[in-house]
């Protein structure tokens, strides 16, 4: 279904509760495709630790190739999205630009500088000063009693599987063959599954050693223990499903589906990598991505071989006479001690709303019709009411996530779930304008149109 179709020169777009930023740069990356147009993007969600994922992520996204080559990009973006335990690189990159993000959002003249594309004006001080603090936490170079994440995960795979977690490779793969398989995910390997669900890592494109906490994945919970409320950190996200579904599972490249004796030749892994690496590509240079042949990688620490050549008199015979010896090449200046600087985005800006707001935002004038699109994830949908559709535009396309991967829902649930939303749409003004299988569909695509008699 095509989007709501309008004439003007601006395309407001509003995200509630999409999680991370990968809706809007896969718009960013594929907008030279299409009519150019300024692309606004509007994100609120319920927390601020998102917020502050999604600066990072951007940042990684709008890299330069002088800075940091394209796979370096797509492994350290991966890194930095899907696991809890990280490479010490990674987490230098990390530490670097908190520093930086502290200078941002303590001063906006700076952040027009260094992130023009981003606008944190409608967040409130209070909000500011918490993303702040978010930002010195990651700078915390400290690793023990900070944010233990393994511990974590391990604790909630506990409370979660109750007595089955002594068996619990069993559950993984009951939760994979009956669940996530059936659900059009079997690109996703049983083996890369089990092990995500088991350590929390997900893409170890890169060989080296994953040991440090993820810190960008730490965030605040207000708990009730004996009727008292406590603050804690933590890890509250995703233990079930796995971050393969948002990047792992469709692909534009069909050769990545191909089958050898009823078995994928490649993972989710393997799609996830193709399709950040593409993204970053068409954001930067504005043209497809082609598939190399091979696309094999070079060794990540390149050694050049000495032959030490042996004279008449050795032994050739003996292997143990033939020596090769080894070189280490220095490794290359570290990116964090050039001056970070973003590729150009013409005509893109991304507004941070404050935290919960929706129905605060929709009473200003400035939100009247604005939005021409606008996207629920699954978790929010119940925010979806008449009293909001005052900031829709005339006509405007309603996108909902559906609870299609919610796998610890049952598929008649997830049908249920889709009539529901479909029901609360209709409600807010929304008409349905294409069939859909339920168990199927991604998303459930609304169209609203403002009758004349609306105000």
């Amino acid at each position: 279904m095509q989007l709501a179709e309008s004439k003007k020169k601006e395309l407001n777009v509003l995200l509630i509760g999409a999680g991370d930023l990968r809706h809007v740069l896969w718009t960013i990356a594929k907008s030279y495709k299409h009519k150019k147009r300024k692309l606004n993007f509007y994100i609120l969600e319920n927390n601020l630790e998102l917020y502050a994922r999604n600066i990072l992520l951007l940042t990684v996204a709008l890299e330069k190739q002088s800075r940091m080559g394209l796979q370096e990009k797509t492994e350290l973006f991966l890194e930095l999205y899907g696991n809890i335990l990280v490479r010490k690189q990674s987490e230098e990159y990390v530490v670097k630009m908190a520093t930086e993000f502290i200078k941002m959002v303590t001063d906006e003249e700076y952040l027009m500088k260094k992130l023009p594309y981003i606008d944190l004006s409608q967040l409130k001080f209070k909000e500011r000063d918490f993303l702040e603090g978010i930002f010195k936490f990651w700078r915390n170079r400290e690793v023990i009693g900070v944010f233990e994440v393994s511990n974590y995960w391990d604790l909630r795979q506990r409370k979660l599987l109750g007595v089955r977690y002594d068996s619990r490779t069993n559950v993984y793969d009951w939760d994979y063959q009956m669940r996530l398989a059936q659900r059009d995910a079997d690109i996703i390997n049983t083996h890369e599954y089990k092990y995500w669900r088991n350590n929390g890592i997900a893409f170890e494109i890169r060989e080296g050693d994953y040991d440090v906490p993820n810190k960008t994945l730490a965030s605040g919970l207000i708990l009730t223990h004996d009727g008292e409320k406590h603050a804690r950190r933590g890890y509250w996200g995703d233990i079930i499903v796995s971050p393969y579904i948002a990047l792992g599972i469709e692909c534009e490249e069909k050769s990545f589906f191909k089958k050898s004796n009823k078995v994928f030749t490649k993972t989710a892994s393997h799609v996830a990598e193709y399709n950040v690496m593409s993204m970053f590509h068409e954001i930067s240079r504005k043209t497809k991505y082609k598939l190399l042949d091979g696309m094999e990688k070079p060794p990540e620490k390149p050694y050049v071989p000495d032959i030490i050549e042996l004279d008449e008199s050795d032994d050739q015979s003996d292997a143990d006479s033939f020596r090769i010896e080894y070189v280490d090449i220095p490794e290359p200046k570290p990116i964090f001690e050039q001056e970070y600087e973003p590729l150009p985005l013409d005509g893109v800006k991304i507004t941070f709303l404050p935290v919960g707001s929706l129905l605060d935002i929709c009473k200003k004038s400035k939100y009247k019709k604005l939005f021409q699109v606008v996207y629920f994830s699954n978790s929010m949908v119940h925010l979806l009411q008449p009293d909001i559709n005052p900031m829709f535009d005339d006509k405007a396309t309603v996108i909902i996530e559906s609870a299609r991967y919610m796998i610890e829902l049952k598929l008649e649930q997830v049908t249920m779930f889709v009539d529901k939303v479909q029901g609360i749409a209709r409600t807010a003004g929304c008409t349905s304008v294409e069939d859909i299988d339920p168990e199927k569909t991604n998303f459930v695509k609304m169209l609203f149109e403002r009758k004349e008699s609306s105000t």
